[in-house]
């Protein structure tokens, strides 16, 4: 098997400073065992990584996937076995069951720096002639671990919006203790939430949510952070031009031009061969429902469901009034000031202290728009939740910046969601080929965790004013990030 003397190398991250910078280097194909694997090396390193053992008792982790081509034809996803890879010292390797992708990470308790080398992942390469000239591209996104355990949602004395609660007593919190169906209903033990206000926003109010609906009790791993501008790009850069047509950011369908629009900076011209972008590490926006289901599927993962972003946010810890994904209703309101705009070190140079900072309208400030992801880990005062706007696992700008897109409960185009990942395959037009995915036109997927334009309300963790909403098309407030479950 040959491959080209310089490898093509595409990385889905590129933080500096308190953000986690991953790389991927030094790929190799080695090991050939013709006719059926190759073993794929490279080096993999990100900043502030971590393990705990107590606590959250979780990790942040690296999932990696592989794509090839043969001569220079179209991309394909690399199918991973379950055996024979190799881990670098310190690091441990999860392959998963489907063979799409691995999860690397420490294999122990520790923070810091992580710079693992000369791991290798086995590729069953198939029907691919060992005479062939391949390009090889590794991408790898940072995830957090959120473990398997019960946990609450909505009810308090709070007036969220459709907040959840337990049926009968609109400030007692529901805990999910278990996968099982649950019973929605406004009597006691069963999951309720109310519509006076916002009409049909919250949901029908309708049941059951299936077993296989996930609830965020079993383990699961969701993006570190929103995805940006460059990954999108990376991902766009390996499709069909017929499948690029279908995924322009820049049309009709997205933002209706090539040039910068509230911080998006992606560029592409009908027919070139890639999409650029002047802002790689800034939350992609202008993304529609369709496009996004086709980064997922493409990415080998899934959609975050609106009982998992809970569980996301606030851990095993009872809900509070007003809170936001920091843990209390404490809020910066200072309009900020930035430093660095547009680089990868894009800073607040006056973070408030003792509060949570959170990108929302009181504090976005000029330019308007997402800021860079990780944006308020670096700028910090202090670095504890709080300040900067972290989840009890970790996760970063789950309130604010952008919106997330939730597979909401309250329609049942979310509830026969089964939590499947994507196949790592789109259909000939670019399309994801997953059946029980939200539909295109916006049906299933909700929207939690507000944006930089919005108010505080809106950025609440138990607010669900807009969590059934049904929105088709794309605007410069909606961002997403994948997830997927644990084999």
């Amino acid at each position: 098997m040959k491959t080209k003397g310089t490898l093509i190398l595409a990385m889905m991250f590129c933080f500096l400073t308190n953000a986690n910078n991953i790389t991927v280097s030094n790929i190799s194909l080695e090991n050939l065992n013709e006719p059926n694997w190759v073993q794929v090396e490279f080096d993999l390193s990100w900043e502030n990584s971590w393990r705990l053992s107590a606590g959250p008792s979780n990790w942040d982790a690296a999932w990696v996937i592989i794509k090839y081509r043969v001569n220079s034809g179209d991309w394909a996803h690399a199918q991973l076995s379950t055996s024979d890879f190799v881990a670098a010292t310190g690091s441990t390797i999860d392959v998963s069951s489907d063979g799409l992708g691995a999860f690397i990470y420490r294999d122990s308790d520790g923070s810091g720096d992580l710079n693992l080398q000369n791991m290798r992942l086995r590729w069953d390469y198939g029907s691919v002639n060992t005479n062939d000239i391949i390009d090889i591209q590794v991408f790898a996104v940072e995830m957090v671990y959120v473990p398997e355990g019960a946990f609450w949602v909505g009810g308090t004395s709070g007036d969220e919006v459709g907040k959840f609660f337990e049926g009968g007593n609109s400030t007692m919190s529901y805990e999910i203790t278990s996968e099982n169906a649950i019973t929605v209903a406004n009597s006691a033990g069963n999951l309720y939430y109310d519509t006076s206000v916002g009409g049909s926003r919250p949901g029908d109010q309708l049941g059951p949510i299936p077993t296989e609906f996930p609830k965020g009790f079993q383990a699961f791993y969701t993006m570190k952070y929103e995805v940006t501008q460059g990954q999108w790009v990376d991902f766009f850069n390996t499709l069909t031009p017929t499948q690029k047509i279908t995924n322009d950011v820049t049309d009709a369908d997205g933002k209706s031009q090539d040039t910068e629009l509230n911080r998006n900076g992606i560029s592409w011209s009908d027919g070139s061969s890639n999409a650029t972008t002047t802002s790689p590490d800034l939350p992609l926006n202008y993304i529609n429902n369709l496009r996004l289901n086709s980064y997922l599927d493409w990415a080998g993962l899934r959609h975050l469901t609106e009982l998992e972003y809970e569980k996301a946010c606030r851990g095993p810890i009872a809900p509070k009034p007003g809170e936001f994904a920091w843990g209390n209703a404490n809020i910066a309101t200072t309009s900020y000031t930035y430093i660095n705009l547009g680089q990868p070190n894009e800073q607040v140079s006056n973070p408030e202290e003792g509060v949570g900072n959170i990108i929302y309208g009181e504090t976005n400030g000029t330019p308007t728009g997402p800021k860079r992801a990780g944006i308020l880990a670096a700028s910090a005062i202090n670095n504890n939740r709080e300040e900067t706007g972290g989840s009890y696992y970790g996760i970063m700008e789950l309130s604010g910046n952008l919106y997330e897109r939730c597979v909401t409960v309250g329609l049942p185009e979310g509830r026969i969601f089964d939590g499947m990942p994507g196949d790592g395959v789109l259909t000939e037009s670019g399309l994801s080929n997953q059946p029980n995915w939200p539909l295109s036109n916006g049906e299933g997927i909700g929207y939690k965790g507000g944006s930089y334009f919005n108010g505080s309300n809106f950025i609440r963790v138990s607010d669900r004013f807009d969590a059934a909403s049904v929105l088709a098309g794309a605007n410069n407030r909606l961002g997403f990030r994948g997830a997927r479950s644990i084999d």
